[in-house]
């Protein structure tokens, strides 16, 4: 039925002109492999959900500006998942994808990485590649220039400890030993993040509701928001000893 439903689909394709009537390009499918790139979609179209869902093994859908992955529960026999280049944040969300073992989400705008971790751990429990490169979750110099190479090591043992079944990580190979070290040290690796909160107020020691701390004495602090005069006068101060800076610029003469 599958094979079927291709060939349909091939023939219609084969008859479609490069655009449709409302001027976008067409997807190009071939071999179970669907592309639809550089088209500047916020969403996956419903017309390619209905065309493709049941024949694409491998869908790629970087550069464009995905918002939202809806639409990816009908695509259930999907083995590859590109979405590099794209808008994706935080918010995202997979449908179970037990046959997915290839995931790339590069340069998008993943912040949370323990978040987007657990998702994939329940959602993609079978990836074996996944790359993350160039998001803010992704600790290396493509995502900022302050962080080092023990930052990303600490990154990989965690992200393998949630993923053990992960062959590729971003742009490199498992190695044995470092899943061995994944096993040991990637549950102390977990990323805290801090609570939204304003910057000012985590720099105040000051408990609400309680007296405004002032180290005047009462009498003083009270008043100290009154109408206040300032003083001028002069202070004249002569130094005596032999250590002084100036010193060795003073000749008999100057004197």
């Amino acid at each position: 039925m599958a094979d079927q439903q291709e060939n349909n689909l091939i023939t219609r394709s084969d008859n479609y002109n490069d655009h449709d009537r409302n001027g976008i390009s067409k997807p190009t499918f071939a071999d179970g492999q669907l592309s639809f790139i550089g088209r500047d979609a916020t969403v996956i179209p419903p017309e390619l959900i209905q065309d493709y869902c049941k024949i694409t093994k491998r869908l790629d859908l970087s550069y464009n500006s995905l918002e939202s992955t809806a639409g990816l529960e009908h695509f259930k026999f999907l083995r590859e998942l590109i979405l590099d280049n794209n808008e994706l944040s935080d918010d995202i969300t997979f449908p179970n994808l037990r046959e997915l073992h290839t995931l790339t989400l590069n340069k998008n705008r993943l912040t949370d990485l323990n978040s987007l971790i657990d998702k994939l751990a329940s959602k993609c429990p079978n990836l074996t590649y996944l790359s993350l490169l160039g998001n803010q979750a992704c600790p290396n110099q493509l995502s900022s220039c302050d962080k080092d190479d023990e930052d990303y090591q600490r990154y990989r043992y965690y992200v393998l400890y949630k993923l053990p079944k992960l062959k590729f990580l971003d742009s490199t190979p498992v190695a044995p030993s470092e899943v061995a070290e994944a096993k040991r040290v990637g549950p102390f690796m977990v990323v805290v993040r801090p609570k939204d909160s304003d910057p000012e107020d985590a720099l105040s020691t000051e408990v609400p509701g309680s007296p405004k701390y002032s180290p005047l004495p009462a009498d003083i602090s009270e008043d100290r928001d009154k109408d206040h005069q300032g003083t001028f006068g002069k202070s004249k101060y002569m130094y005596y000893g032999r250590h002084s800076e100036g010193n060795r610029f003073i000749r008999n003469k100057d004197l």
